[in-house]
């Protein structure tokens, strides 16, 4: 070990050599007042700039340093380090090291680790460089604290290294340790001193950080019996700095050094210090941002290793954030290109600089989680040219998801723009006068205007830039304008596979379409790595979602919402529940239902509701219904971009606000006729909003329950048919009532059992007043084209006037028999005459009408061959007229009615993009 004076020349470029011989006369100096230690002339070099006032000579004080040596001209045997399959590189970052346990597993890793030859890089332990930092901070500031702060941080590896090491390596190890402290200690005087500290003197000083953990690994290690040295890494990675706080390795020094180094110290397990280097000057410094990463990547090129493990407190890289998007998938493989793209568009990555050493030689990177031993982790790699990996997957074109946050778009917009050369120029040599980082570019092919991101903070001196820059221009109008747009964000989608495979970005673009998602650019480079668009911010993690979803969940994923869950929407959840599996494993079609509100209470679930247990859930979970909480916890606090809210109820409020629910993007599924049978305004716009916009808006079930009245229909118009006439017996009640009213029995007992039976409403006098049937006749006829209002329909009600104001069901049904006679006499009257009644609902469309009333039908005609509660419905057209299109089958009870909104609801899947 060298003295002290060899970190001086490390610092002032003296050689070693020099630098030894004249170690006696490189004193330290003590200051009079206070007794603390600052370094002598050759510190000058580290703190220039720095004036320190002239303090009388102490004899033969000196401070040892922890440099090795390797440019001394010792004549050794030189042993070249073998390069090649057989060296394994592993980096544990500050966390993995951050304590005396977590640096035990690290030496347990190492030591199975089956690999001939192993070179570990690791960190300082965690918060220690963040600690060394604050030490320089204090110094300067000239807060005397900064020396209780350096006890602290001695504290800390001392109570360590009495954990982890015993005897004469314990010793050892805290001998180097007070001397490095006695050392900082007197840098940090002089700083304290100066009141400033160059970047050099800094880097020096947090790199001891790594120099310590990396010492106490190498002993741990020992103990196993394994030959194991510790290499300073500022004896062989040499770099020279290259601006924007980066720094370019010299291989061709580093290997020189490497080769002197490993001559010196041969061995099969080298325990590296991250993070720091070495100028070509030895002065020490830093590799920056993520530089463990850099030196194990570094090492790796140097020994042309077999493979780089990145270990980290993460099982791999995520296809997007897992804190945006909950179902993030771990990726198995990444290209290195991909790792680029998804570093640079902010994903948890590695640094873009971290994988060019590695890529030269073809070696992979693995990204492991030292916590979770069992997860095989991220391979980072050069893609195989055989993987045909289900090819017709898009999932394997797309990646991964990143976005950046807090960005703002500049567009220079003007007809002078367009084929004047230098125009681009111009712009961006103004951005980069004011120091701006350009995130993305885009140029329409006419040069009529040039659009770029920069961040949030940096844009208004791009704006002052510019408009200084071309104030002429905007002044003679060549230049319209020079506009910003904050609060933008960026998602970009990253996949080497996305080059030339037709259908992704269709894929993209069309999933941010459903999810209404505005894209105000858009990128993408002929490599087609990436394909970029700008959002705004507060649409950023709904539009990373949406994309995700589209890629990576099941093609169709929809977020649902039930309201009303009494007899029919309890039904519908029961069917849910019973298809949800088949649904997904046979259809790719993935229903989740996010939230069920009922009149008084609700339940919510960020994950999806146990529809096997939702009754119970509601009943411990449940809390007070709200109805606007319940729709944005549906449709925006989750990682699903398609939101159905499926309406069971017959509430017009409810109704009322299904216009607001389309205009955010959230389709509506729903048996509620009051919407569709309200006021013409009302229905109009609703359907204009359908028309125009990507949500849907089915209503199938309130039309014949379960039976395809509405969707038959609109396949006649849609076809180019002309619909005539609809006539039908639409309620199941009626039909039912009308189809037992025979054989001699009264009215009143036939209505009495259909309520008992549960066809009716709870006040039978709902069904019997024809106005539901009224509704149905309304939405009809609006289908077809005609625009009544419900006023307009003649209604037939079959409540006897004086019943009509029964202050209950229970006194109307009381009082029905008494009106019994009336009914008989027309029944009798339609059985003498061959007929049967029945209580139909008439869309005239010629003469633009509806009716609905009690007729009379031959004993042959279609309508008379009904039973129990079903529906029949005739439509008369231009291609149907001389025989009518039929529709029959059952039209009332919760079953087929939870199915018809069912089938609306695979609807919707089907028209989102599940397979049909």
């Amino acid at each position: 070990m060298t003295s002290f004076s060899a970190a001086v020349a490390n610092f002032s470029g003296i050689s070693p050599t020099q630098t030894l011989l004249s170690s006696r006369r490189h004193k330290l100096f003590q200051s009079e007042c206070c007794g603390s230690f600052f370094l002598s002339r050759p510190f000058h070099f580290l703190l220039k700039g720095l004036t320190l006032p002239q303090r009388r000579k102490t004899p033969d004080s000196t401070i040892c340093a922890s440099f090795t040596d390797v440019t001394s001209n010792v004549a050794l045997e030189e042993k070249l380090p073998p390069k090649g399959e057989t060296w394994s590189v592993h980096k544990f970052g500050g966390t993995c090291v951050g304590t005396s346990q977590r640096i035990k597993n690290v030496a347990e890793i190492i030591v199975k680790d089956d690999s001939e030859r192993k070179l570990v890089v690791v960190s300082a332990m965690s918060k220690v460089t963040d600690m060394m930092y604050a030490l320089i901070h204090k110094a300067q500031s000239r807060d005397e604290s900064y020396l209780s702060s350096l006890d602290a941080v001695s504290e800390k590896h001392s109570a360590t290294a009495h954990d982890i090491l015993e005897g004469d390596n314990l010793a050892s190890f805290l001998s180097k340790l007070q001397n490095d402290i006695s050392n900082l200690k007197a840098m940090l005087r002089a700083i304290y001193i100066a009141g400033h500290a160059t970047e050099s003197f800094t880097d020096f000083v947090v790199g001891h950080g790594e120099l310590w953990s990396a010492q106490m690994l190498s002993l741990v290690i020992r103990k196993s019996g394994i030959d194991c040295k510790w290499m300073d890494t500022r004896d062989v990675i040499i770099v020279n700095p290259s601006g924007s706080n980066q720094v370019d390795p010299d291989y061709l020094e580093s290997e020189q050094r490497l080769e002197k180094w490993y001559s010196l110290n041969p061995c099969k397990v080298i325990i590296a210090t991250g993070f720091i280097a070495s100028t070509p000057q030895n002065i020490p410094t830093t590799l920056k941002r993520d530089g463990s990463d850099f030196s194990a990547a570094i090492m790796g090129a140097l020994f042309r290793a077999r493979q780089v493990t990145i270990w980290t407190d993460v099982d791999g890289v995520y296809s997007a954030d897992p804190r945006k998007v909950s179902e993030a998938v771990i990726l198995k493989t990444l290209s290195y290109q991909e790792a680029w793209e998804m570093s640079y568009f902010g994903a948890n990555v590695l640094h873009p600089r971290t994988i060019i050493p590695v890529m030269r030689y073809g070696i992979p990177i693995m990204i492991r989680n030292i916590f979770n031993l069992s997860a095989p982790g991220t391979k980072i790699c050069h893609p195989s040219v055989n993987d045909h990996e289900d090819i017709q997957n898009l999932q394997n074109y797309v990646k991964g998801f990143a976005t950046i946050d807090n960005l703002a778009l500049v567009n220079v917009e003007g007809t002078g723009m367009a084929g004047v050369p230098g125009t681009a120029s111009a712009i961006f040599g103004a951005v980069k006068d004011v120091g701006a980082n350009v995130i993305m570019i885009s140029q329409a092919s006419s040069e009529h205007s040039v659009c770029f991101a920069v961040p949030e903070k940096e844009v208004k001196a791009v704006a002052e830039a510019l408009q200084s820059r071309f104030r002429q221009a905007l002044d003679n109008g060549r230049l319209s304008q020079v506009a910003i747009i904050p609060n933008c964000s960026i998602l970009a989608a990253v996949g080497q596979k996305m080059a030339s495979t037709p259908g992704v970005s269709a894929s993209l673009f069309n999933a941010l379409a459903k999810a209404n998602i505005n894209v105000r650019a858009i990128a993408q480079g002929c490599s087609e790595y990436n394909i970029t668009v700008v959002v705004k911010r507060e649409d950023c993690i709904k539009a990373l979602r949406a994309v995700h979803s589209r890629f990576y969940l099941s093609r169709t994923t929809i977020s649902m919402g039930i309201i009303g869950p009494g007899l029919i929407g309890s039904t519908l959840l029961d069917q849910l529940r019973d298809q949800a599996s088949t649904l997904k494993e046979e259809f790719n079609i993935d229903l989740r239902v996010m939230g069920i509100l009922g009149s008084k209470s609700m339940l919510l679930s960020d994950a999806g509701i146990d529809l096997a247990i939702w009754r119970e859930l509601r009943e411990e979970k449940g809390e007070a219904a709200d109805l606007e909480k319940f729709v944005q916890h549906v449709h925006g606090n989750h990682f699903i971009p398609n939101t159905a809210l499926v309406d069971c109820t017959a509430d017009s409020v409810i109704a009322g606000y299904y216009y607001e629910w389309l205009r955010k993007g959230i389709h509506v599924i729903t048996p509620n006729k009051k919407a569709n049978s309200g006021p013409l305004e009302q229905y109009l716009r609703l359907r204009a909003l359908q028309r125009q916009s990507y949500t849907h808006y089915f209503y199938e079930a309130t039309v014949g329950a379960g039976l395809p009245i509405v969707s038959t229909l609109r396949g006649l118009l849609e076809t180019g048919d002309r619909i005539l006439q609809i006539e039908g017996i639409f309620s199941g009640t009626l039909s039912y009532i009308f189809n037992n009213f025979k054989d001699g029995r009264a009215f009143s007992e036939v209505v009495a059992e259909a309520k008992e039976a549960g066809y009716t409403e709870p006040d039978p006098r709902d069904d019997l007043s024809g106005t539901d049937v009224a509704r149905k006749v309304i939405i009809l006829a609006r289908e077809s084209g005609l625009k009544l209002e419900l006023s307009n329909i003649s209604v037939e009600s079959l409540v006897p006037e004086p019943l009509q104001v029964c202050a209950s069901a229970q006194e109307f049904m009381q009082d029905l028999p008494k009106f019994d006679q009336d009914f008989t006499k027309k029944q009798k009257d339609a059985e003498n005459a061959g007929e049967v009644l029945r209580y139909v609902g008439v869309v005239d469309v010629i003469n633009r009408k509806g009716v609905v009333e009690l007729r009379r039908y031959k004993k042959d005609h279609p309508f008379a061959q009904l039973s129990g509660s079903d529906n029949i419905i005739a439509f008369t057209t231009r291609r149907y007229k001389d025989q009518p299109m039929i529709v029959r089958g059952p039209g009332a009870g919760a079953q087929v009615t939870a199915g018809g909104i069912f089938s609306d609801i695979l609807r919707l899947a089907s028209y989102l993009g599940a397979p049909s």
